[in-house]
């Protein structure tokens, strides 16, 4: 046996679809602050009598997600019980999907170090997400007892599953990321509910053409524990090959806290789920309206019209589209401002300042950051107090150009240039006479001085000028 290994990985992404009531009865899925148990009801509790019902929206929701991954959406499909005794599970089975998930056979394209690669969709099918397990006491494999909320059992879930044609953690992290945009363009989930998106991984390694044993690893809850995870598991595995051993199949946890992989079961085969039909859900027909399910514009498409349309390089058309939010406030802000520039201070200047107070672009009204970027693009505001002016406005709440008002922010006219040009001459002789003496790096003191005395508001280029102008005079 040689080194020559390589890396297979299929991902089980499991999304919460932001629907108000629960998959299949009317409690809320608003739970996020709620006393535990409190927003459960017969139904969604398993207890004998009760009957589901399909949430309508979460089909529309399924069959939005399916249409953007391009897949086949079945003309009908049904729910299956998906039996395994766990405490999440009150009914001790899962509603879920079998041999007809609502959606089959999709394609997702995502971009690694700049080159696409294209990651097949398996299925992308309906169910119901199972309680919360709190471990109190340390992580799962050393917690003193485990609590369980069942506010969340129920809510619907869409579990979208890869073909293993991921071949490294990251991109792995390059499909995570992918599938949260699309997900936040099409509207079907909050991005800021906890456990919004969860990852399980099966991976395993091929050594000279022979597959390997598959370990899956459960319930990863981040893009960086993603990476984390996969790159652990890896290393894990190659390193028991080295070694001459052997990959146990089974289920392994994800411990955040520590970055590593955990026994935690037994691999379960499809044949110990023991699925069969749920009796108590007909067929769903989707013949009757996916047709008129509508699919927005998606991030790939948008990125390609901003370069087209605005004339945008690459790297600044990817920020501007990875959240759609972002992408609508560029839009808003480039109709009434010059597109490429509205683009460098969007881009730039304004996400990094959000990401530096973890604030989001919903906080910024359009129209005012437009009216700040205005100004710099009539050459009324040197950018770096256009810069001051955002960071005050961010942090007090309030709009940009009030502020460069009130602190006369402007552009220093000419005469103003002038005369504080001609005071940091007077006032720095030493400087003066090093620029004289052949030592341009004096120039850059001076105009330090110069920016100074009009508080940051004349153009370091118009001060360079001035100030070699008034210097060059005296040498003559």
């Amino acid at each position: 046996m040689t080194d020559d290994f390589e890396v297979v990985i299929g991902l089980e992404i499991h999304v919460q679809l932001d629907t108000a009531t629960k998959m299949f009865c009317s409690c809320s899925t608003d739970y996020e602050d709620s006393e535990p148990n409190t927003h459960t009801c017969p139904v969604c509790l398993g207890l004998p009598g009760s009957l589901p019902v399909v949430n309508e929206r979460a089909v529309e929701y399924a069959v939005r997600v399916g249409k953007a991954l391009d897949c086949d959406v079945r003309d009908e499909t049904r729910f299956h019980r998906k039996n395994y005794y766990y405490p999440d599970l009150p009914k001790n089975f899962q509603i879920s999907q079998y041999d007809a998930p609502i959606n089959e056979d999709g394609e997702l394209v995502v971009s690694v170090e700049g080159e696409d690669h294209e990651i097949g969709i398996r299925r992308a099918h309906m169910e119901e997400d199972p309680g919360s397990l709190m471990h109190k006491g340390g992580s799962i494999e050393r917690s003193n007892y485990t609590l369980v909320d069942y506010n969340r059992s129920g809510t619907p879930l869409l579990e979208i599953v890869t073909e293993p044609d991921v071949r490294s953690p990251d991109e792995a992290r390059a499909v995570v990321e992918t599938l949260r945009e699309i997900l936040e363009y099409l509207d079907v989930y909050d991005a800021s509910r906890s456990g919004a998106l969860r990852v399980d991984a099966n991976v395993s390694i091929s050594q000279d053409g022979e597959e390997g044993n598959r370990t899956e690893v459960k319930n990863i809850g981040s893009t960086k524990g993603v990476v984390r995870a996969l790159r652990y598991e890896v290393t894990r595995q190659k390193n028991r090959l080295k070694r001459g051993g052997d990959v146990t199949q089974e289920t392994r946890h994800y411990d955040d806290d520590r970055g590593v992989t955990v026994t935690l079961r037994e691999k379960e085969e499809e044949k110990d789920y023991r699925y069969f039909e749920e009796a108590d859900i007909p067929v769903i027909r989707t013949t009757e309206f996916k047709d008129d399910v509508h699919v927005p514009e998606l991030p790939r498409e948008r990125r390609a019209r901003f370069e087209d349309e605005y004339g945008v390089s690459d790297e600044v058309a990817e920020k501007l589209t990875s959240r759609k939010a972002v992408a609508d406030f560029y839009e808003e802000v480039a109709a009434s401002v010059d597109a490429e520039l509205a683009a460098t201070w969007v881009a730039d200047e304004l996400l990094r300042e959000l990401n530096y107070r973890d604030a989001d672009v919903d906080e910024v009204e359009a129209d005012e950051f437009a009216a700040l970027v205005s100004l710099v693009a009539d050459d009324e505001l040197t950018d770096a107090n256009a810069v001051d002016a955002l960071r005050a406005a961010l942090d007090e709440g309030r709009p940009p150009v009030g502020i460069v008002e009130e602190r006369d922010l402007r552009k220093a006219g000419e005469d103003e240039t002038v005369e504080a040009t001609r005071a940091a001459i007077d006032e720095n002789p030493d400087a003066v006479e090093d620029y004289l003496g052949g030592d341009n790096e004096a120039i850059n003191f001076l105009v330090g001085q110069v920016m100074q005395k009009t508080g940051g508001s004349a153009d370091p280029a118009t001060v360079n000028e001035v100030l070699r102008e008034e210097l060059d005079g005296q040498e003559s």
